[in-house]
């Protein structure tokens, strides 16, 4: 397939990336000589340097035989435009576009055909929040991925000692747990994959990656790790637009406390949640900051900045 990607950030080189894996012909798009130049090095892809807007930098980058156009630019106003240009003057039959506004919806008039002419809308910040949401509702879950509108859940969970269905086989599970009906697909035991068999028997501390009905979620969990303390006292490290979204979603239901080091930020999120969430000005990979807020007591501790090492610090002091 011809696809043509505006954008070679990150997730416009994530997207690329995927892409080419799948021996699709790919052109990248950017202002960004050098960015270019480093993608054409790692991938096989062409880049076009221009603005992806602009007709005559779409027509040189083929946009007259491509079969899809994805638009991962920063802003959204040029992912919106490109769709609009890529249907209306080459009529490129799928469109595509990473949006962050939540006022945009897949779907929406405004995104129709006779409006900006976008197929279906990526929006990373929206699935990592959703993705957490799933984390907060079911705590004991590793991982919770969803299937078939939602119906479906593969959740992989960690498990645990007496719990109802360690030290018993696979094939044994529909017996202690009848009203659950799962399927398990992998098994991991001390980081080495082991086979699903009937026969396997589930020890304590194995990774177990299950398939079961979304509503049944709970007594699978139940099953294999047990019940662990509901969510109620949250702490976020970074106040971006995921970090917001979040706080957002998470305000009014738990108790919330956001740490964001841009002093002016804070003054935004202030105005923006409700005053039940306590806004701090600060580094989330600060210790000291960690203990006098009493991180200790949180029952979810999340690190949502842009910046991986600290992420991946502040998490470890936690």
């Amino acid at each position: 397939m011809n696809i043509i990607i505006l954008g070679a950030g990150r997730v416009g080189e994530s997207v690329a990336e995927s892409l080419v894996s799948e021996q699709n012909d790919i052109t990248v798009i950017d202002q960004d000589p050098t960015r270019l130049k480093l993608l054409e090095e790692r991938l096989d892809l062409r880049g076009v340097v221009g603005n992806g807007i602009q007709p005559s930098v779409l027509r040189e980058a083929g946009a007259q035989d491509a079969e899809m156009v994805i638009a991962c630019a920063a802003a959204d106003e040029s992912n919106l435009v490109f769709c609009k240009i890529a249907h209306d003057v080459f009529n490129v039959p799928t469109t595509i576009a990473r949006l962050r506004s939540p006022e945009f919806n897949e779907g929406d008039n405004l995104l129709s055909k006779s409006g900006f002419a976008v197929d279906h809308v990526i929006c990373p910040e929206e699935s990592v929040m959703r993705y957490i949401e799933q984390l907060i509702q079911y705590p004991e879950a590793l991982q919770v991925l969803e299937f078939a509108e939602g119906r479906v859940s593969l959740i992989v969970v960690r498990a645990a000692v007496d719990s109802l269905l360690v030290n018993h086989t696979i094939a044994e599970f529909r017996e202690r747990l009848p009203d659950a009906e799962m399927r398990v697909v992998a098994l991991y035991r001390q980081d080495t994959q082991v086979d699903a068999l009937p026969e396997t028997r589930i020890l304590p501390g194995d990774e177990v990656f299950v398939l079961a009905e979304t509503r049944k979620i709970t007594f699978v969990l139940a099953g294999i790790h047990k019940t662990d303390q509901p969510v109620k006292r949250l702490m976020l490290a970074g106040g971006g637009k995921v970090g917001l979204r979040l706080a957002r979603i998470l305000a009014g239901h738990y108790d919330v406390k956001l740490i964001e080091r841009d002093k002016n930020r804070c003054a935004y999120l202030a105005s923006q949640l409700p005053s039940s969430t306590l806004i701090l000005n600060g580094d989330g990979a600060d210790e000291d900051l960690l203990q006098d807020e009493s991180v200790g007591e949180m029952d979810l501790f999340l690190a949502l900045t842009s910046n991986d090492e600290d992420n991946i610090m502040s998490a470890m002091l936690a």
